[in-house]
């Protein structure tokens, strides 16, 4: 019997592989490596997520409406009371409307950072970026730039409005910046001031009514001592140096026109000292302490 012969066995080819990713990183022999690239963070993307954030809930949308609503609004209305009538310079009444706007800026530097320690928030914050230094300085920028650019329009368009509706003096390329880029720095470092004072306190009430003792109670204090002569040197003091007579010294126009307070633009350098000396302060806690 006749045996059929066997066809000779031809080894197949092995199907091609698929490439693999190369690894972002020496993996122990045996463990897993993602395929996900994985790239060193830095201050651009803190930004990015406090920028989003910022612009994302109705706190900001809210305070800085009514803030435009507020120096805009009012600087209308007391442009349209004083025309036709001369005031030196013609654009020193803005600072009305600018002196209530104020008073929303401030809850809105408190919030940037105090609501996310109110709500919890913050521990997901930092465990996204567990660079507290680099976290505050984010939200510092954020919201320092996105204040000055908001308040520095908003004076700019009263000033103009003030220097065709009232009569008056010229006002100077110095007074002109003042009026403007100046306001918009101070209001934006008073925002920035609240901000430290949140990141310090970590209480929204109260970080806002600290700030609003700081706006408001030295001139209350000096009003309520202005019959005392013994103490005219601090009532002079508390005046000079408060908050509202350094946005009317910005625009020419101080409350005590003797010479004895700061002029021209020493209130917006006193101001950045302060501002300054919080945030250090901020800085070195938001490193020292959990969140």
């Amino acid at each position: 019997m006749q045996l059929a012969a066997v066809p000779p066995q031809v080894p197949q080819p092995h199907p091609a592989q698929p490439p693999q990713p190369a690894p972002n990183h020496q993996a122990p022999r045996g463990g897993y490596v993602s395929p996900i690239p994985v790239r060193p963070t830095h201050l651009g993307h803190a930004l990015a997520a406090e920028w989003t954030k910022i612009r994302s809930v109705r706190s900001t949308m809210w305070t800085l409406g009514v803030l435009v609503v507020l120096i805009l609004g009012i600087g209308l209305l007391t442009a349209t009371a004083l025309s036709g009538h001369d005031v030196n310079p013609r654009i020193a009444f803005g600072f009305f409307g600018v002196m209530l706007g104020t008073l929303c800026i401030i809850p809105l530097g408190v919030l940037v950072i105090a609501a996310e320690y109110g709500t919890g928030m913050i521990r997901t914050t930092m465990t996204a970026c567990p660079s507290r230094a680099r976290v505050l300085a984010a939200k510092a920028i954020v919201f320092f730039l996105l204040a000055f650019v908001i308040t520095t329009l908003a004076a700019t368009l009263v000033a103009l409005a003030m220097s065709g509706m009232v009569g008056g003096r010229e006002p100077t390329v110095d007074e002109w910046l003042r009026a403007t880029v100046g306001t918009g720095l101070y209001v934006s470092l008073l925002g920035l001031l609240a901000l430290a004072i949140g990141s310090l306190l970590r209480h929204s009430a109260g970080a806002i009514s600290a700030m609003f003792g700081v706006v408001l109670l030295p001139m209350l204090l000096a009003v309520f001592m202005l019959g005392a002569s013994s103490l005219q040197w601090l009532t002079k003091g508390l005046i000079n140096y408060s908050v509202p007579n350094s946005l009317a010294t910005l625009y020419g126009i101080p409350f005590l026109p003797d010479g004895s307070g700061p002029e021209g633009w020493t209130p917006l350098w006193i101001l950045t000292a302060v501002a300054g000396v919080a945030l250090g302060a901020a800085f070195l806690v938001q490193e020292r302490r959990d969140v």
